[in-house]
This record gives C-alpha cells, structure tokens and sequence, in this order.
C-alpha cells in the first residue's frame, strides 16, 4: 500500500505490517531517525523506548511537534502522512540533486503522457482531487492514486461517449403478489424485499445446477471412452 514512498526512502522493508504494534513502531523510530530529524538525538530517547508503556504518549507529543492535523486514529492515514512528511523533508535537503535527476531522466526518456510527472502529495492537487471527487460524489481515499483510479473507473463505465451510447438490457416484468416468499413480516416493502432475495437465489442455484451438470457430462464422457496406453500393461499370465 506504501511501497512506492516506502521505496523512494529506501526503508528496508517494503511490505511492512503496519497493524503490526513492534513494525509500527519500528518505522515511526526510522523515519524520525533517518529522514524526518525533528529532534535532537538526545530527545529521541522516549520515542525510541518502544517497549516502554508510555510510547503511545511519546508518539503524541511527537505528533504535536511536527503539527500533524491528520486522523490520528486510522493508522493507514497516519502512516501516509508521515510518509509523505519524509519525502518532503528528503527533497527539501536534496533538491539540486533531485533536479539533476529528474532533467537527466526527461533527456534519457521522452515521454507524451501528461501524468507522468505529476506530483500526487503537492496540495494543489490534493485540492483539485478533493474538488473533482466532491463533483463526482466519490468517496475521497487517503490515498491518492486510489482516488485517481476510482475516478478513472467512473468516467470509463458511467460518463465516456462509450458508457453513454451504451443500450441497457431492459427485463421482464415479474408481479411479486403472485409469489409466495413462505413467510409473512406484515410490511409490503419487506415481503417484496424478500421475493426479490429468494428470487435471485434460485436464479444462483439454478446457475450452479447447471454447472454440475456440465462437470458430470464432462467426466462422463471420459469413463466412457477412456484412452488406455497398452505399454503400461500386459494381457494374460
């Protein structure tokens, strides 16, 4: 889920378990130590304990001082936006180095995509993104790749020329008064609620009746004409 920032701080392990508390932990004592550097050496001490039994308000203050306004209850949300901090603080203490990189790499390999070099963690984007997923009435994830393809899904299925030319399969009319579901609630929305349930589940046994008859077909027609190889055997004493 992390991997591309995990990569680009080259933090040794790439499928680190989060919900993990010891790998958690471990990672939070890495990136102050080797990227981020708030503190002093010598005030790490309390964040570095993390076997102590007061870590968990060590990580607070720690919060506190890099003025973190994220939803320090979802670890997922937490950790990208630690992550994101470390980036920022690696390309803020090596920009000229990052630009050499980057203008070698546009010499070396042209390329006509616009999103190739766009910057998902920069805030004018998180802010369009915000804006466009608002207009669209999509969920905002914490991630902002995952908005993007979310967003990518929708205009492909629902609002390309496309999507929009596409004729929908219209079904038959059933009346649900003239089924039985074999219960009563006393509500119509209910009773109807459950026809359509019990409906759709017939449908699925009848699916799937239908894919065992196919199997038995299948491994009938093998018993019954079997291909023997006589090498492998010999006929008589």
């Amino acid at each position: 889920m992390f991997k591309r920032k995990l990569r680009a701080l080259k933090y040794h392990n790439l499928d680190v378990n989060i919900q993990d508390e010891e790998q958690w932990r471990n990672l939070i004592v890495w990136l102050e130590d080797q990227k981020i550097r708030l503190y002093k050496i010598e005030d790490r001490k309390n964040l570095k304990d993390i076997c102590s039994g007061k870590w968990d308000k060590a990580l607070n203050q720690y919060l506190d001082d890099l003025s973190c306004e994220t939803d320090r209850s979802n670890r997922n949300s937490l950790c990208d936006w630690l992550l994101g901090t470390a980036v920022r603080q690696e390309y803020g203490e090596n920009v000229e180095k990052f630009k050499s990189m980057q203008t070698e790499a546009n010499t070396s390999d042209a390329t006509d995509d616009p999103f190739a070099h766009l910057d998902v963690n920069s805030p004018d984007f998180k802010v369009g993104l915000l804006s466009l997923c608002q207009l669209l009435k999509i969920p905002q994830h914490y991630d902002p790749v995952t908005s993007l393809q979310a967003i990518s899904i929708l205009i492909k299925e629902r609002l390309s020329e496309e999507a929009q030319d596409a004729t929908l399969e219209e079904g038959e009319d059933f009346d649900l008064k003239g089924y039985e579901v074999g219960f009563e609630t006393r509500d119509d929305v209910l009773n109807n609620a459950s026809c359509i349930l019990r409906l759709l589940h017939l449908q699925e046994l009848r699916e799937l009746q239908t894919r065992i008859n196919e199997v038995i077909v299948s491994v009938q027609s093998i018993t019954a004409n079997p291909k023997t190889d006589q090498r492998l055997g010999k006929v008589g004493r």
